[in-house]
């Protein structure tokens, strides 16, 4: 029969999935599943070190997102009103459908986030293509409509998911943790699909590896809202049933309907997403005519020589013939001409410049190029610690503007290049062992 995990949390699901990448590929391995999704609530932040946990453990990964559906617009922000979110399970099943999951995710942030990144029913129209999506839990639309006793409305609301996907390409998802709730939402899921013929699949809305990490899911809720365990209102999870349960654990719940469960690796057959590393997609650097990127930057860097180094030694000169060589053989002159070209707009501009920071202290041509401030000859640096033609990685030049200035960098930069061409890096703060054991001591009850 078989059994692929397509609703799946990880540690990225921030204070709500307890998964750990890491282990919860390794036990989808020890259960010898051919496959598993990630679904992370309204993000995609842990793709990439899913992705290559999978790759590593010889999984198949299946790239997804639970997204947040707005009530009405996605730009429309009433309270009391669009704070009534629905989730959406979408799988990316090939490339199309990845870029197009990248969009919708990327839209809610920027254009529908209140109090979560929202999508709406247009915008999943527009990109709806190379996605397959699940109705997702009880706080699905469908399943909404079914505890609300209005089953000609859940069947409506699953024909329209029907029609934005494509036919073969939503499904009605279906639970069991043992709630009251649940129970009611899939004898109701059953009969729509009876009246409307949409296939169904089983998940377990996965949000921790192993049963006994629900105490730990529990802890990270209340962290999550503030809350204790003692507290009666605190939100939590009505059983500990949200694990990565094995094929024959998932049978135990729904084996009297073999095709639900069957229907999970036929999904993941289905899902063709595969990531190419090591590549690099710089914007263009607009040269002179009769130049190239790297005959353009010799001759920057030649005419800032005599400048910079009035003795023209000849270990100076070989030094910057070298690094030039390197540059141009490792395909990074545009880069060092981008960078460069943003740091003459930020000084004349009146945007404080940092002197240069990190390994990019060690490069000649940074220097000439007014990257950096720092003679690297003069301290003994070493430009292989910057780029080294035997390791070859994208280099990385760190630069501190001043930060009252630094937006109108950013600006200029986005503005010259196009937006789609920047970005800017996330970073992920962790607790440290002081604020963690504070906290959980406090989810505990236990004074510190």
């Amino acid at each position: 029969m078989g059994f692929v995990h397509l609703h799946v949390h990880t540690e990225y699901s921030l204070l709500d999935g307890a998964a750990r990448i890491e282990r919860l590929v390794n036990k989808a391995v020890e259960l010898g599943m051919p496959a598993v999704a990630i679904t992370d609530h309204g993000v995609m932040y842990g793709i990439i070190d899913f992705y290559k946990a999978c790759k590593k453990a010889g999984i198949k990964p299946i790239i997804g997102c639970e997204v947040y559906v707005a009530p009405h617009r996605r730009t429309e922000k009433v309270p009391g009103r669009d704070d009534n979110n629905r989730h959406l399970v979408l799988l990316a099943e090939n490339e199309e459908g990845y870029k197009n999951l990248i969009k919708l995710v990327s839209t809610a942030h920027v254009d529908g986030f209140y109090y979560k990144p929202r999508v709406d029913k247009d915008i999943l129209r527009k990109y709806s293509r190379g996605l397959i999506a699940l109705s997702a839990c009880l706080a699905g639309e469908v399943s909404e409509y079914l505890l609300n006793n209005q089953l000609e409305t859940a069947v409506q609301s699953a024909l329209e998911y029907e029609e934005i996907f494509g036919k073969g390409n939503f499904y009605l998802e279906v639970q069991n943790h043992g709630l009251e709730e649940q129970q009611r939402v899939n004898t109701g899921m059953f009969e729509v699909q009876r009246r409307t013929g949409i296939p169904m699949v089983a998940t377990n809305d996965v949000h921790y590896v192993r049963k006994e990490d629900a105490f730990i899911q529990d802890v990270l809720i209340c962290i999550q809202t503030g809350k204790n365990l003692t507290d009666s209102s605190r939100m939590s999870f009505s059983s500990e049933e949200f694990f990565l349960k094995s094929e024959a654990e998932m049978n135990l719940l729904f084996g009297e309907h073999p095709e639900i469960l069957e229907n999970t690796v036929r999904i993941a057959e289905r899902c063709q997403v595969d990531f190419k590393f090591g590549d690099h997609y710089l914007p263009v650097f607009e040269v002179p005519e009769g130049y190239t990127l790297d005959t353009y930057l010799r001759k920057k860097c030649y005419e800032a020589f005599p400048l910079f180094y009035p003795n023209q030694k000849a270990e100076e000169k070989e030094r910057l013939d070298y690094e030039l060589d390197v540059i141009s053989q490792t395909g990074f002159s545009g880069y060092f001409l981008i960078v460069a070209d943003f740091c003459q707009y930020a000084r004349g501009n009146g945007i404080a410049v940092g002197p240069g920071r990190g390994s990019a202290a060690a490069s000649m041509v940074a220097y000439l190029m007014e990257i950096t401030t720092v003679e690297p000859m003069q301290h003994d640096l070493l430009f292989e610690r910057f780029l080294n033609p035997e390791r070859v990685s994208m280099p990385d030049i760190d630069i501190d503007f001043d930060p009252e200035g630094r937006e109108r960098v950013i600006h200029y930069v986005t503005e010259k290049y196009g937006a789609d061409k920047v970005c800017q890096i996330i970073t992920f703060g962790t607790m440290g062992a002081k604020a963690a054991i504070r906290d959980v001591g406090r989810v505990l009850g236990i004074p510190l």
